[in-house]
């Protein structure tokens, strides 16, 4: 997935989180597992924290939590959680004027069509954890 993408960080983040559950990360560190900076990590893991999935401390030892057990988070909350839909629609404009009958038709096709692809995509995140996750970045690191 593209690095500037909400969902991509906010898996990455929610990875590294579940591997070290005992342990708060700051937005410092996690932007640097991300290649980001801290304040897009605080924007992305703000929604989360307002979706109940995250926590947050200040303060010395302060920093990021799981709110639950990486077993309990599905990629498909993480994905709710975010509120942006993957697949878009392409917004009326100078290439798709709004009131060309074609355009319509083609807009109509094309929204029942993501809207088809967004369930599929629901569904799939719903059969993976943020657990999973955590056993993969395991599994690298031991070849490491």
């Amino acid at each position: 997935m593209k690095r500037n993408s909400k969902l991509s960080l906010a898996l990455h983040a929610l990875g590294h989180l579940a591997t070290q559950p005992d342990q708060a990360c700051t937005s410092e560190e996690i932007a640097r597992h991300s290649g980001t900076n801290a304040v897009v990590v605080r924007r992305v893991l703000g929604l989360l924290r307002s979706a109940n999935l995250v926590s947050s401390e200040k303060g010395h030892a302060g920093g990021w939590r799981l709110s639950m057990p990486a077993d309990h988070i599905s990629l498909c909350d993480v994905y709710v959680a975010l509120g942006d839909r993957f697949l878009r629609k392409e917004p009326a404009g100078e290439d798709n004027p709004p009131d060309c009958a074609i355009e319509a038709a083609v807009h109509d096709h094309l929204a029942a069509a993501l809207d088809a692809a967004e369930q599929v995509l629901v569904q799939r995140l719903k059969a993976k954890t943020i657990a999973h996750l955590a056993e993969a970045l395991r599994h690298d690191a031991a070849f490491r």
